[in-house]
């Protein structure tokens, strides 16, 4: 008895000590510094909001279940009554999930056209434009206004909107920021578009949120929001001191493994073009080819 409360005293400890150090740093995803990832938070806390109402009103009908109709005993005889059933009852077990659903259902509908557009408060500003392409397993960030190429790290402006193109050199990975925003996949020959922003100056972890083979723990990389005018002296500093990206050292990036970080003048877009430039460039323009015929 004394090894079986023993035992029972120990789990409960664990427990406790695995909540207590689970509370010691916050769920990235939680603490957002972005406003798709605040709205995707918000979204977050009601859900969880709505569910601990659920379970804590379905515990209490339980309880008063158990306590109202335990079983006692009662005579050999004893007939229980005959019990017609009760419209009210049916009307709320089946009425209040479906008005629940419907709520939940508005909210993140609403949600999803929100965090697909160019986010809240930054309509009126021009977005900045970076290429996020995947290999195994790194990341490789293509400035094309900037003239510029990162691997493995990405610095951003604060305060401004950021027009991510997503693909893949290889499988499917999963682009996400998680103090940003949510995961978007990038997938070889198509490009997606995630729309994310930066309120203020700071460090953020970015990774592969998809399983992609043996290298997914490790593909992760680095963000750094920064003002604008540190951005740009930061590009000012590339174009000074970087190596220009050239196709065979594209092709050796390609090549499946794990690498430091790394920055380069030009970008790989002058050669390897993304999906959607490449798709773009097969349409031809028919009154273009009448002029040029001219």
């Amino acid at each position: 008895m004394k090894a079986k409360m023993k035992g029972t005293f120990l789990a409960a400890l664990m427990g406790i000590s695995a909540l207590v150090l689970g509370a010691c740093e916050p769920l990235l995803f939680l603490d957002p510094k972005g406003p798709q990832a605040q709205r995707q938070a918000d979204d977050t806390m009601l859900l969880i909001y709505v569910m601990s109402a659920i379970v804590l009103v379905v515990l209490v009908i339980l309880a008063v279940m158990l306590v109202k109709y335990r079983a006692s005993k009662q005579r050999p005889d004893y007939e229980p009554p005959h019990i017609e059933g009760s419209v009210l009852i049916e009307a709320i077990c089946i009425g209040i999930p479906v008005i629940i659903v419907i709520f939940l259902s508005v909210v993140s509908v609403k949600s999803n056209y929100i965090v697909e557009a160019v986010p809240q408060g930054y309509e009126d500003t021009e977005p900045l434009v970076v290429y996020a392409s995947s290999s195994n397993w790194k990341w490789h960030f293509s400035y094309p206004e900037e003239d510029i190429e990162t691997v493995n790290y990405l610095f951003i402006p604060a305060g401004r909107a950021i027009e991510f193109r997503l693909y893949s050199y290889g499988p499917i990975t999963s682009f996400w920021i998680p103090q940003l925003g949510g995961q978007k996949y990038a997938m070889a020959d198509m490009e997606t578009t995630l729309h994310l922003a930066a309120d203020k100056p700071g460090e953020f972890m970015g990774r592969n949120g998809n399983f992609s083979g043996v290298g997914f723990a490790e593909n992760t990389f680095n963000v750094k929001a920064m003002p604008q005018a540190e951005f740009d002296e930061w590009v000012e500093e590339v174009h000074a001191t970087a190596e220009p990206l050239t196709e065979e050292k594209f092709e050796e990036l390609l090549e499946p493994g794990h690498l430091g970080t790394s920055t380069y003048t030009g970008t790989h877009l002058e050669f390897s073009p993304s999906p959607g430039k490449h798709s773009s460039h097969s349409v031809k323009d028919p009154d273009a080819e009448e002029h040029s015929s001219h």
